[in-house]
């Protein structure tokens, strides 16, 4: 093959094939230093799509109890979706965990253990309360469809320091319904789009189809890619560059690479019985410890799905946050520990939370509403102050009203814990400058250890 590819290059195209010939360029994913040093190394996003509810998680409010059965405020009303339903109080009860003294639902036992590594944010604010622009919005920084999302922007920007594996990794389990345009790549070079994997079966073997060359050897495998790449970029440049030809060089040229290290990085069997026993049971649970697993492997941003579609959804009976905790509240604690052990947890930002979040009035008899003036999400890790609550609602939980945070403010300090100027982290595009945050977004220096 490496004959016929110098035969080629002299006969046909001279030295234009014989400056294609001389080498892969440098990969896109190559690691690049940050503006300043950064705290963290690599983002684990678990994602609680649907909405969990403030007010039943992370937020206690004494008031609704008071209030419980009676009309909201006049003035609250107007602002809300469309129930308008009563105050209700939580089912769950609160108590106070760690030495910061910080209130946690009866639904997260095992994270209330972990609380001092937690980085609670009572006072998130998004701009729409439906799923699908707050989905965007959480993950790309935009309302409308497609722009990068951060896993994209992180690995554009910062790379990833495994050239065997993607630099960015989505777990959700089952056919994505929403997912795509959540981790896409958009105007940027498509080889930082999210590889999604199917958690549903975590099988080494089957969760990369097609991985495995089972006909000729790595180095014959090598020769034929090479002669691909130099007919490839030929095409290519003769055409003043295409950034789909130029995606598709990046994804054999990657496809290759992982053939040495896919499958042991998603063969969570390696691990001992007492790891495995630690993270418990389920597709959640075999996501977190994956996601363990990729982050020590130099991962840039692995994301995961808690289930598919909007399973935090809970408009007909709050009384199923029950059921999503318990099969999360394990595996994200352990996620904690783990990395912790390992010496990880100080370089690993790991992001809890939904798109929005949901009202303390009822929907129907026991259910919730969307809510995107006020929820809360938390980060551990990374640089953030652990044993720490940053901001609050109103009275009843409805309004973040001290210590705003925009979801563009939380993506600017994700940024920047990674050593990155989100004002700087642009890409040019139809003439125009875009970034992560768009034309907003402030570091919130609070959350900052």
């Amino acid at each position: 093959m490496v004959g016929l590819a110098s035969a080629l290059a002299e006969e046909t195209w001279g030295a234009e094939a014989t400056a294609a010939a001389a080498g892969p360029a440098p990969s896109p994913l190559t690691p690049r230093a940050p503006h300043f040093p950064a705290k963290a190394k690599r983002v684990i996003h678990l994602f609680m799509n649907g909405g969990p509810s403030q007010v039943d998680t992370f937020d206690p409010k004494p008031a609704l109890e008071k209030y419980a059965g009676q009309e909201p405020p006049k003035e609250l009303v107007n602002t809300m979706r469309r129930t308008k339903g009563k105050l209700m109080g939580t089912p769950f009860k609160f108590e106070k965990y760690g030495e910061a003294g910080i209130d946690v639902s009866e639904l997260f036992p095992h994270i209330a253990k972990q609380v001092d590594k937690l980085c609670v944010i009572r006072s998130m604010h998004t701009n729409l309360p439906n799923h699908e622009p707050s989905l965007l919005m959480m993950n790309s920084g935009e309302t409308q469809p497609t722009r990068p999302s951060m896993g994209s922007w992180l690995s554009y920007g910062l790379g990833t320091d495994n050239q065997n594996l993607p630099g960015f990794v989505v777990l959700c389990p089952g056919k994505p319904v929403v997912g795509p345009q959540l981790w896409s790549n958009s105007f940027l070079p498509g080889i930082f789009q999210g590889v999604h994997i199917n958690n549903a079966n975590l099988d080494p073997k089957k969760v990369i189809g097609n991985i495995a060359n089972t006909q000729i050897t790595s180095g014959d495998q090598r020769q034929q890619l090479d002669l691909m790449r130099q007919l490839n970029g030929l095409h290519r440049d003769r055409r003043g560059g295409d950034p789909q030809l130029e995606a598709r060089i990046q994804a054999l040229e990657m496809a290759y690479r992982m053939q040495g290290e896919a499958q042991e990085a998603f063969d969570i069997s390696r691990e001992s019985e007492e790891t495995r026993k630690l993270y418990g049971d389920g597709e959640f649970a075999r996501a977190c410890l994956t996601a363990r697993r990729l982050a020590e492997r130099g991962v840039r941003m692995t994301q995961i799905y808690y289930g598919n579609g909007q399973p935090w959804d809970d408009h007909g009976d709050i009384l199923n946050h029950r059921d999503h905790a318990k099969k999360s509240d394990q595996a994200i604690a352990a996620l904690l520990a783990d990395l912790q052990s390992r010496g990880l947890l100080d370089e690993t930002l790991v992001v809890w939370g939904g798109e929005f979040g949901r009202t303390p009035t009822a929907e129907g008899s026991k259910g919730r509403d969307h809510n995107n003036l006020g929820f809360s999400m938390w980060l551990a890790g990374g640089g953030v102050k652990g044993g720490y609550v940053h901001g609050s609602t109103d009275e009843i939980g409805f309004t973040a009203v001290d210590k705003k945070v925009h979801v563009h403010d939380l993506h600017a300090t994700i940024l920047h814990l990674l050593g990155m100027d989100h004002t700087k982290l642009t890409f040019r595009y139809s003439g125009r400058d875009f970034r992560l945050t768009d034309v907003s977004g402030t570091v919130v220096t609070d959350l900052i250890a």
